[in-house]
């Protein structure tokens, strides 16, 4: 059994130094983890049934659940979103200069006390820990918001449960082994950047289950998002200003991704039913027609297909040997959203050498991405290692970069990048 690791109380006016999360057990061994995997002792609040029924799904259960608590999640960031701008205490810059908010923390606490309640002997791997909230005094700010939409009475919670519950995700919480084991992987906001940047920019709140080493099933929720389906032109041919209906997807292993709308426009009076639309990927086949996304952080000509083609932004103007470019704030998340749901070919992003990629920011696209019939691979067409950091499963080596695409163009633009 791992040892508990005592918290040494950081200086309050010093909010870049990091203090060590709290140690919990070791996760179940894999005889255990399959027997556990089975059980759930509470029901999920979610008003969205799944797409399909139970017994064609393994972990019908454990998706139910991460349906719920990631709609929750997804209002809970849009309630902090409403106050963000009033104060700027409300957003911390942590060492990387990236910025953190109480949603990020609100949301990693959320998640990790409603699955834990469900299922406890499943470890959590999650972004965060609760170093900034205590150094920071947020502890009172991110309570407020956890009970308000946690299904655990605020009365049977203190502060100290919800610090410890982000820590339950957080670094140190777990020491795994080189064995397949059994965890959930959580993004609490992926594209933090674009969360405070309001309603504008894309953000995604990312929960996977990896069971005995296999991505099984994975939810994103992404309240910003708009559906192309859903546009509403008016006579000149012009978008008229429509409410983001968010969208939430979901995905189980053999059971394909699936999406619906996050919620009913608030301009609506007009409630209707959410109904599950299955995700394919789109079926270009051309490299040179395919739709691009790439991270904001990377150019279109720090990447191999530049040696190719050039890039555009303008949909109405892609010349010869020239690709379209779809701008996508913030974070890999929605990109991989934009894949799966047809919305764009291809993401590609370059690995580089000072920059760790965190399994967080891929592992539940991976599998949405698998189920809609695409592919994700490094760039010398390996699949992503999620065990790769045997201890703590908290990093991925992809060699070269990392390629999410169609089956079809898969092939042809990893020669491209070969070659280049």
């Amino acid at each position: 059994m791992a040892r508990k690791r005592r918290r040494v109380p950081a200086p309050a006016m010093d909010v870049f130094i990091h203090s060590a999360a709290s140690r919990f057990p070791p996760p179940p061994s894999s005889r255990s983890s399959r027997a556990s995997i089975r059980q759930c002792a509470l029901s999920v609040r979610s008003q969205l049934s799944l797409p399909f029924v139970e017994k064609e799904a393994k972990y019908h259960k454990h998706l139910q659940a991460a349906v719920d608590v990631v709609e929750r999640a997804c209002h809970l960031c849009v309630d902090v979103q409403k106050s963000l701008f009033s104060s700027d205490e409300n957003i911390i810059e942590k060492i990387d200069q990236t910025p953190v908010t109480v949603a990020d923390f609100g949301v990693q606490a959320l998640i990790s006390l409603e699955m834990s309640k469900l299922f406890p002997s499943i470890p959590l791997v999650a972004e965060e820990d609760s170093g900034f909230v205590r150094e920071n005094n947020l502890a009172g700010a991110v309570f407020a918001e956890v009970t308000d939409k946690s299904s655990i009475s605020d009365k049977e919670l203190s502060e100290e449960d919800i610090l410890k519950a982000i820590d339950r995700g957080g670094k140190d919480a777990y020491l795994f082994g080189p064995e397949p084991t059994t965890y959930w992987i959580l993004d609490p906001i992926d594209g933090t950047r674009g969360f405070v940047k309001g309603s504008e920019a894309l953000y995604v709140v990312g929960l996977a289950l990896v069971v005995e080493g296999e991505i099984v099933l994975g939810v994103m929720g992404c309240p910003n998002w708009k559906d192309s389906d859903s546009d509403v032109l008016n006579t000149d041919g012009a978008e008229e200003n429509v409410s983001r209906s968010g969208i939430i997807m979901l995905s189980h292993v053999g059971c394909g991704t699936w999406r619906t709308r996050l919620w009913d426009s608030p301009n609506s009076n007009i409630k209707m039913a959410r109904n599950w639309i299955r995700c394919v990927v789109d079926g270009l086949h051309e490299a040179g027609e395919a739709r691009y996304c790439i991270p904001e952080s990377q150019t279109w000509e720090s990447l191999p297909l530049s040696t190719q083609y050039s890039a555009t932004t303008c949909a109405n103007n892609v010349g010869e040997k020239q690709i379209l470019l779809l701008p996508a704030c913030c974070g890999s998340l929605c990109k991989y959203l934009m894949v799966a749901s047809g919305r764009a070919s291809t993401f590609i992003a370059r690995a580089r050498r000072k920059r760790t990629i965190k399994v967080w920011d891929h592992a539940v696209g991976v599998i949405c991405i698998h189920e809609a019939g695409g592919k994700v691979t490094d760039w010398k067409g390996s699949e992503l290692d999620f065990a790769a950091d045997e201890k703590e499963r908290r990093v991925l080596f992809p060699s070269g970069g990392i390629l999410v695409t169609n089956d079809g163009l898969h092939d042809q633009i990893l020669d491209i990048i070969s070659a280049s």
